[in-house]
C-alpha cells in the first residue's frame, strides 16, 4: 500500500524547461529575466502594484519589518498560534512579539484580543492567514489605524485566499509569502513581499540587495541584507504561476472531498470552517478533535502513520515554546491547538486517497 504524504509539490508545467533555460544561458544567480517575470506575475495575481522576491518567507518578513522601522525595544502583536518564523522575525529586529489569542473557528488572530495587548511600545500587528484561511483584516486594520500601527500580513500559507473578495497580499501595509516546497506555489525555497506603497517597495528592493544604490554600483547608503532570490528559483515560480488557477481549483475540490468523506465523523471532529466573508485555499485541511488533548491527538496520528498516512500537528502555541515561554493563559489556543491535525493536502491526491484517509481516521478515533 502506497504511503500518502502530508504534502508534496506539483511540478507539471514549464518548470523543467525554464530551469534548463537558466542553465543553458548561465543565468543561475540573483540576476536574470525570470526574477522580474515572476515578480510581475505574482503582483498581478495579488492585484498589487509591487512584488519583491526574496530567498525565503522568513527573510521576506524580516525585510518587511526592517523597512517599516521596527527597532529594539518595540513590540509587535502576533497570534500565539503560528509557525515560529512569525515571532522569530520580530526578535531578529531586537523587538518583542506580544502574543494574542486566536478564534476557535479559524485559529487566526482574534481582533477582540488585540487592543488589550497594545502598549506605548507597540509598533505593529502581524495577522497570520493560517493554513489558507484569511484573518479578519477589517477589524484588525481599524485597530491599527486608530493606534497608528503598521500591519503586515503573514500570508505564507494563503496564496489566493480572499477577504470579502480581495486577495490577501494587498490588505495591509505589506504582506509576505513563502514558496517552500510544501506551499501552494513553490520555488523550493523562496519568499515574496507585496505592497501598494511605492516608497516602501523602493526601500524593500534597496535593503534586499545588500543596500547597494541601484544608480551607483558598489555604493551602499544603508546596511542591507543578501535576501535575493535566484533566477532558477524564480523560473520555477513563474512556471507555477502559469498553473495557479488549476492549483487552487484542485484544492477546492480536495476540500469538498474531505468534507463529504468526513461528515459521518462530525460528532468526533471539527472540520474546517470557511467564514462567510472568506475564501480559504486549503493549504492544509485541518481537523480538530472535539474531546481529549495532545495525548489523544498523538494517538490518532500514530495510528494513521501505521496505516501509511502522514499527518502533522497544528503548530504549538508560541507561548509554550522554550524561546517564548509564558505563564499566561490563552484559552482558545491552549485548548484547541493541542487537538489539531493537518491531513494530507496536495494536488496529487485522488478521491480514493481521501476515502482511505477518512476510513483510517475513523478507525483511529474508535481506538481512543
Amino acid at each position: 500500500m502506497k504511503r500518502i504524504a502530508v504534502a508534496e509539490p506539483k511540478l507539471g508545467g514549464n518548470e523543467k524547461a525554464y530551469v534548463l533555460d537558466c542553465l543553458e544561458t548561465t543565468w543561475i544567480s540573483s540576476n536574470g529575466k525570470y526574477i522580474g517575470a515572476f515578480e510581475n506575475a505574482f503582483a498581478k495575481f495579488c492585484n498589487v502594484k509591487h512584488a519583491i522576491a526574496t530567498n525565503n518567507g522568513t527573510t521576506a518578513l524580516h525585510l518587511a519589518l526592517v523597512v517599516l522601522g521596527l527597532e529594539p525595544g518595540d513590540e509587535v502583536i502576533v497570534p500565539t498560534v503560528t509557525y515560529i518564523a512569525t515571532a522569530n522575525a520580530v526578535r531578529y529586529c531586537g523587538a518583542t512579539p506580544v502574543f494574542a489569542d486566536v478564534c476557535q473557528s479559524t485559529m487566526n488572530l482574534n481582533p477582540h484580543d488585540i487592543e488589550k495587548r497594545i502598549t506605548p511600545k507597540t509598533k505593529g500587528i502581524i495577522p497570520v492567514h493560517l493554513y489558507g484561511h484569511p484573518a479578519e483584516m477589517g477589524p484588525i486594520n481599524e485597530i491599527a489605524k486608530r493606534h497608528g500601527l503598521f500591519v503586515v500580513e503573514d500570508a505564507a500559507e494563503a496564496h489566493g485566499a480572499e477577504y470579502f473578495g480581495v486577495k490577501v497580499g494587498g490588505l495591509s501595509d505589506c504582506a509576505v509569502f513563502s514558496f517552500f516546497g510544501n506551499k501552494i506555489v513553490t520555488t523550493g525555497e523562496g519568499g515574496m513581499v507585496t505592497t501598494n506603497d511605492d516608497e516602501l517597495a523602493e526601500k524593500l528592493r534597496l535593503h534586499r540587495g545588500q543596500g547597494m544604490d541601484p544608480a551607483r554600483r558598489y555604493w551602499f547608503p544603508v546596511i542591507g541584507y543578501n535576501y535575493r532570490m535566484t533566477n532558477i528559483q524564480a523560473a520555477i515560480g513563474l512556471a507555477q504561476m502559469e498553473n495557479i488557477g488549476t492549483a487552487l481549483a484542485d484544492r477546492d475540490r480536495l476540500g469538498r472531498w474531505y468534507d463529504e468523506a468526513l461528515q459521518n465523523l462530525a460528532d468526533r471532529i471539527q472540520l474546517p470552517r470557511e467564514s462567510t466573508w472568506a475564501r480559504q485555499v486549503y493549504w492544509m485541511y485541518t481537523i480538530f478533535l472535539k474531546n481529549g488533548g495532545e495525548k489523544e491527538r498523538d494517538t490518532v496520528m500514530q495510528i494513521l502513520d501505521v496505516e501509511g498516512i502522514e499527518t502533522r500537528p497544528v503548530f504549538y502555541p508560541m507561548h509554550i515554546l522554550p524561546p517564548y515561554k509564558e505563564d499566561a493563559v490563552y484559552p482558545v489556543a491552549d485548548m484547541w491547538a493541542q487537538r489539531g491535525i493537518n491531513l494530507p493536502t496536495h494536488q496529487s491526491l485522488t478521491k480514493e486517497d481521501v476515502d482511505r484517509v477518512a476510513k483510517s481516521l475513523a478507525v483511529a478515533l474508535a481506538a481512543l
